[in-house]
């Protein structure tokens, strides 16, 4: 396991994970969910609530701060908070891709070897910066030579070029492995 950063500076960790000559993955785990911040934003949103509750004397106000914090914390942890992401590339089947949630839930996509064209680092511009970001392009079925899709990966955990670029080439290895005349 290696330490990087993210785009924004969070820490991240790179596992790899090396099951055959063909078969690797690579996992992203983004920073753990802070207490501290979480803490604070419900004392907010909490505290906001007393004052209003103190101003108007409704308790419905202060039931409403209540639920709409616990509504919030479990759409966050379930839809939001990504811990992992994962890249399993199988040469001879494919690619799957994995994101894990804070609330244990999991997003999995499976792509087939067959219609992945090239796994490629990208970039673009955002917010007068320029970040990197690791993508498959996918062959497109009526021109062999044409991309239908692009599809990119780590888009939570975001990490910086020095990640991505030992991500790269663990997948190149694996991809030039599909090319490769085989000695029998």
């Amino acid at each position: 396991e290696r330490r990087f950063r993210s785009a924004s500076g969070q820490p991240i960790a790179l596992r790899r994970r090396q099951h055959s000559a063909s078969c690797r993955e690579l996992a992203v785990r983004c920073p753990r969910l802070q207490l501290r911040s979480l803490s604070a934003v419900t004392s907010a949103v909490w505290l906001a609530a007393y004052g209003l509750f103190a101003l108007s004397e409704n308790s419905m106000v202060l039931s409403a701060a209540i639920f709409i914090t616990l509504l919030g914390l479990i759409i966050y942890l379930h839809f939001v908070k990504v811990e992992q992401e994962s890249l399993l590339v199988i040469g001879s089947l494919g690619i799957q891709v994995t994101s894990s949630y804070a609330s244990g839930k999991e997003s999995t996509t499976f792509i087939e070897m067959g219609r992945v064209k090239d796994v490629v680092i990208n970039e673009a511009i955002h917010m007068q910066k320029v970040i990197y970001y690791l993508c498959i392009l996918l062959q497109d079925p009526g021109d062999p030579e044409g991309i239908s899709e692009v599809v990119p990966l780590f888009q939570s955990s975001k990490p910086r070029l020095d990640c991505l670029i030992e991500v790269y080439k663990s997948c190149q290895e694996i991809l030039e492995q599909r090319t490769a005349p085989r000695v029998e």
